[in-house]
């Protein structure tokens, strides 16, 4: 991504290209739970729900949404006989890539001078507008699968909701969730945790399979300058994350930690990184990673970790994945008395 696009300037119907082949795709995800309406016991048929929402979504609106079919996953609870009448039978997600019905919505009008800036807010509204249309219009709604009735319940994930984010994290600030931040007067966050990604996606090629510190600096450094990075490895989604993302079996992701030098990268990166997937040149593999800002003041509490617990990039090596947690610190390089100029890595 060249300086000229910055993430704050790109459509949120535009895919975003950083760098190692990897780029960020827009898409849509909405998570649904389904509940029984009637009184009836039967099992939920999770091929006729996913049929008949499919089919819902291509005729029911102005444009013609295409879902294909793995990109609407259901999935019934395992305990559901022990489940009270009022619980959910099954979850999933819904996930809408094709996005063309937002753009196809008329011309963006009233333009300004700049007409860059203007499309780009217009088809965020647009985008937002779209989304909260088909959450009003399929939460609560029931379906009848061969006589027997079930409600749905859809909502927004917090990771897609940029706006919820953003209202959390002023309110936090504003009531004195502070603690930890001491860095002036204002106090504004600054950190992004991207979990659920491909390790591979962030290795060495024909070195190793873990994340690197030095690729995955590489890529996350088109999003801003960096202050600090942590990379481990992540097994917390769980069993249910391997259908979810793609097969990506637990144990092969990783979570990364970002902290930005400046609040303007952090906004934007979180803004550009919500309600979009990543993708690999010559991969059909997606990444529907989970995003959130850090208010725990991650870093800081990472210098109090056991040292073999945590190492920074200045004392391991490319190709060196002794440890499952990497952190690096962009003033490591500054502590030394002959360095002229900062340097991001130690060879």
């Amino acid at each position: 991504m060249t300086d000229s696009k910055l993430p704050g300037s790109v459509p949120a119907t535009e895919p975003v290209e950083i760098s190692n082949g990897l780029s960020l795709t827009p898409r849509m995800k909405l998570l649904l739970e389904v509940h029984r309406a009637d009184a009836t016991v039967s099992l939920l048929d999770e091929w006729k729900l996913k049929r008949s929402l499919i089919d819902f979504l291509k005729t029911s609106f102005s444009h013609s949404i295409i879902v294909p079919e793995e990109d609407l996953i259901i999935k019934r609870f395992r305990d559901i006989k022990k489940r009270k009448r009022d619980d959910p039978v099954a979850h999933g997600s819904l996930f809408l890539r094709d996005l063309g019905f937002v753009k196809a919505c008329g011309k963006i009008k009233n333009l300004g001078q700049d007409e860059e800036e203007d499309i780009v807010v217009a088809l965020g509204k647009k985008f937002l507008e779209w989304r909260n249309m088909l959450v009003g219009k399929m939460d609560g709604m029931e379906v009848n699968l061969a006589g027997v009735r079930f409600r749905l319940s859809v909502s927004v994930p917090f990771s897609d909701d940029f706006e919820r984010m953003n209202k959390e994290w002023e309110e936090f600030f504003a009531f004195g969730g502070t603690r930890g931040y001491s860095r002036g007067a204002k106090q504004e966050p600054d950190t992004i945790i991207i979990s659920g990604l491909p390790s591979r996606w962030f290795a060495e090629p024909r070195v190793s399979s873990k994340p690197s510190m030095l690729v995955t600096h590489t890529i996350f450094s088109t999003l801003g300058k960096i202050r600090n990075l942590n990379v481990v490895e992540d097994d917390d989604l769980g069993k249910d994350a391997d259908e979810e993302n793609g097969g990506i079996a637990a144990g092969l992701q990783c979570k990364i930690v970002v902290q930005f030098e400046r609040y303007k990268d952090f906004y934007n990166a979180l803004n550009i990184l919500c309600s979009r997937s990543l993708l690999k040149e010559g991969s059909r593999l997606k990444s529907d990673y989970e995003v959130t800002w850090d208010k725990g003041n991650f870093f800081k509490n990472a210098r109090n970790l056991p040292q073999e617990k945590s190492v920074r990039k200045s004392a391991t090596g490319p190709g060196q994945h002794r440890n499952d947690t990497l952190t690096w610190h962009a003033h490591a390089s500054r502590d030394g008395p002959n360095n002229a100029r900062t340097k991001r890595f130690k060879e």
